[in-house]
Parts: structure tokens; C-alpha cells; sequence
């Protein structure tokens, strides 16, 4: 027995029986976005050259709106928009794990933990609370809202659903992720990081149906998890809340961060279970930007290619915080890869999540 597999064994394993990614229905090009916003971000027009170069080298072809493009025209309070992510996101959600249940086989009073994640709007109760009567879901079934992870909310979505089925391995988890990206857009912020997120983020979402390794002999294994939280960089990356709602923190930093950081981080994640970068045949990479993706692809030295379906995913729909690493997961079962993958993505903190997946 392999090492990966034995030290798996003994820790215990859960199983992804499904990935669902969800989209709004109003897609634009990144030429058509940037033309409807430039006018919002730079009333004066003196920095929309800046903006439009920002916005051309993001390295995305279209994106997905909650709302369509000319509604953010006249977008008002940071209550109006919240309100309007509280009902979009609902319904996107709902969409998505009623799409995950059904191609895992399974129906809403079979799930028994959902572990909720976003970082672009908040309501209490939560939206999974939201959906526990809308969707049929048990009256007892257990629930984790989450709020503050970002973009690391994927991968750390999948490792504590993960840790959950580890004591529970009868039972059925899922995780949902929702971010609409463009209702925390700031007017008239000119700024160089909210440039870039505006060009960058898109909306979107994702439910991922885990069952405990009683449950199934099938499908992608979740074999172990790591868990960094790296010192002195927690503004390089997150919010900052004021009146007029979320305005983003984004850094040069993050790079530099993977540079020092990831290369002895995944090295030694990867031999405790017996393996090297070498022996990863998938790499699912948070698709965070152009510099972002080139910086993984450094840290690691892997080749262009490894990370092929996170450049796909980022082209196609831009960065969508938590859910973009589910959807290149979702990419990446779907194309039938065999062996040792690895799941990881960064966030606010700085924090990093890995997921080591033995894919079948």
C-alpha cells in the first residue's frame, strides 16, 4: 500500500460525489464592461485610460453579472445592494445545490451538514438558513455560515466539509459558495487595487455534494488537508467596510507572498504523503489573475500548461473569489484525470488552504 494511501486511511477520507458551478445569466465582455464602467469609477475621465489598460490585461474574455450592466448605473446604498445580493445569491444557490443533489443521486433531506461561504454580501439569517425550507432541506440539518475567508473559501469550504465526514462517515455534506463580485462596486474609486478588481472579479457560484467514505466506493477522495496562516500580511489582501460597503484591499504582496512561501509549503505537504510536484496529475489552481497564476507556476516550477484549466476558467469567467476554484474543480473531474491532484488557493490573512485529492 502506498504511503499517500496508508496515512490517508488511518486519518479517514470523505468523497467529492458531485461539483455543480452556477452562473448568472447576464454575461459581457471585458471591452463591454469596462466601457460601462469607466464613466462610474472615473467621472472625469482622467484616469480611464489607466482604467481600460488594467481592465485589457487581466486576461479575461467575459464575465457574469447578478444584475445587468446598465443597473449598475444607478446602484445607490451599500444596504440596496446587500439587499439585492441577499436575493440573487438565494437564488443562484439554490440553483446550484439542487443541480449538485441530482447528479449525485441525491435528494435535499439526504444532506445533513452545509457549510455556507462568502465574502461579497451578508444577511442574517444566512442564505443557507434561507434555503433550508426552500429547498426541502431537514429542519435538523447542521449548519456553517461562513464570512471573511475570500478567495480561499473554495478550498477551505472542501477541507472543513471534509473534516466533518471524517466524524460522520454515514453522513452526506455540502458546501456552498456564493460571491456576486460586482454589487460591492465603489463609485468614483479610482484607485490602482479597485481598478484592477473591477476588471478582475466576476459573479458567480458553486455547491459541492461530499459524502463520508461509508457512504460511496466512487468518485474523487479527499485524502488530507493543510491549513497557513503567514505572518505580517494581513494588508495585503481583504476589505476595508465603510459606509458606501466593501472597499477592496488588493496588494502587490500576494505575489511576493506565494514566492516566499508556497515552494517549501507544498514540498512539504506533498511528502507527508509520499509524493513530489512531479507526481501531481492535476493542479487545481485558484484562478486569482494573470500575476497571481505565473507566481503559482514559478513557486512550484511546473510548466504553462499545469495550470490550463484555471487560465480556462479565468478567461471564461474571471476570478469569482471563493467559487473560482470550484468551478476549475468542477473542469477538472470533468475531464477524467487519474491520480494525485492538489487543491489550493489563497485568501485575506494572508491564508492558505490545501486539498490532496486522490482522483480516480
Amino acid at each position: 500500500m502506498p504511503l499517500a494511501r496508508a496515512r490517508a486511511y488511518r486519518q479517514g477520507m470523505s468523497r467529492i460525489a458531485a461539483v455543480a458551478p452556477a452562473l448568472p445569466a447576464y454575461a459581457y465582455s471585458q471591452a463591454e464592461i469596462t466601457a460601462e464602467l469607466a464613466p462610474i469609477l472615473s467621472p472625469g475621465g482622467d484616469r480611464r485610460a489607466v482604467l481600460e489598460r488594467m481592465h485589457g490585461a487581466s486576461g479575461i474574455a467575459t464575465r457574469h453579472t447578478a444584475l445587468p450592466l446598465e443597473r449598475y448605473r444607478d446602484l445607490g446604498s451599500f444596504r440596496e445592494t446587500n439587499d439585492l445580493f441577499i436575493e440573487c445569491a438565494t437564488d443562484l444557490a439554490e440553483r446550484a445545490l439542487r443541480e449538485a443533489l441530482e447528479s449525485a443521486g441525491l435528494e435535499p433531506p439526504d444532506v445533513d451538514f452545509v457549510m455556507f461561504t462568502s465574502v461579497t454580501g451578508i444577511s442574517a439569517p444566512s442564505v443557507d438558513a434561507l434555503l433550508v425550507q426552500r429547498l426541502g432541506l431537514r429542519s435538523d440539518v447542521k449548519r456553517l455560515p461562513s464570512f471573511g475567508l475570500g478567495c480561499v473559501g473554495g478550498a477551505a469550504g472542501l477541507a472543513r466539509v471534509h473534516d466533518y465526514l471524517v466524524g460522520h462517515p454515514g453522513e452526506v455534506g455540502v458546501l456552498l459558495s456564493v460571491e456576486l463580485c460586482s454589487l460591492t462596486l465603489q463609485r468614483g474609486d479610482e484607485s490602482v487595487a479597485n481598478f484592477v478588481a473591477t476588471g478582475l472579479f466576476g459573479d458567480g457560484a458553486a455547491a459541492v455534494v461530499l459524502v463520508g467514505d461509508d457512504r460511496a466506493e466512487q468518485g474523487a477522495r479527499i485524502v488530507a488537508t493543510r491549513s497557513s496562516f503567514y505572518p505580517d500580511t494581513t494588508d495585503v489582501i481583504g476589505w476595508n467596510v465603510g459606509g458606501t460597503g466593501f472597499e477592496i484591499v488588493l496588494t502587490a504582496g500576494v505575489a511576493d507572498v506565494i514566492a516566499q512561501h508556497f515552494p517549501a509549503e507544498t514540498a512539504a505537504f506533498l511528502a507527508e504523503h509520499g509524493l513530489g510536484t512531479g507526481d501531481v496529475a492535476a493542479w487545481v489552481a485558484h484562478p486569482g489573475g494573470p500575476r497571481i497564476l505565473e507566481a503559482f507556476e514559478h513557486a512550484l516550477d511546473v510548466p504553462h500548461d499545469a495550470f490550463a484549466r484555471s487560465w480556462a476558467t479565468l478567461d471564461r469567467v474571471g476570478n469569482l473569489s471563493s467559487s473560482a476554484v470550484l468551478h476549475v474543480l468542477a473542469d477538472t473531474l470533468e475531464a477524467g484525470v487519474s491520480g494525485p491532484g492538489l487543491v489550493f488557493a489563497l485568501g485575506p490573512g494572508v491564508s492558505a488552504e490545501f486539498v490532496l485529492l486522490e482522483l480516480p
